[in-house]
């Protein structure tokens, strides 16, 4: 799940500029540490030592980050885990991954309470439909779970 998901971070249009070309991020070195972070937090293993937040505030004095940037891990997170993960640790993968923005949002950007749907269902993939409001340049597409996303 890890690997996974930080592969579709660095390939991101919005994140994988910060990750690659702002912290220039060494994947092979950086992938263990983000495992042993994960695997920590979910299953509570031994293994990963480090304070997450001084890194991020490093990136974030290069180039501020936004709200954006927080809803778009959260929206990659959800897409990787509903991509076939099962089992107990879902919910609290999904809990820890809201948390994480939430600590981090309000701590780098001054943002309070990021909140984000709760996981959906995997129902059918999403389909894309028109935005029918009224002069709106934007495409509406839908979530698999029905959930309307907006995009530009």
């Amino acid at each position: 799940m890890v690997r996974r998901f930080y592969q579709s971070i660095a390939q991101d249009d919005l994140l994988g500029p910060v990750f690659n070309e702002v912290a220039e991020v060494d994947w092979n070195e950086h992938l263990p540490k983000l495992t042993a972070f994960w695997c920590r937090a979910l299953l509570g293993m031994e293994g990963y030592e480090g304070n997450p937040y001084r890194q991020h505030s490093l990136i974030n004095d290069r180039s501020p980050l936004t709200q954006a940037h927080f809803d778009r891990w959260l929206d990659l997170f959800h897409d990787t885990v509903e991509t076939g993960w099962v089992g107990p640790n879902v919910d609290r993968a999904f809990a820890l991954a809201r948390n994480v923005a939430d600590v981090h949002g309000r701590q780098l950007i001054g943002h309070r309470n990021v909140v984000r749907p709760a996981p959906c269902p995997t129902p059918p993939p999403a389909k894309p439909r028109p935005d029918r409001r009224a002069g709106s340049s934007r495409s509406t597409s839908v979530h698999r779970c029905g959930r309307p996303l907006l995009q530009p």
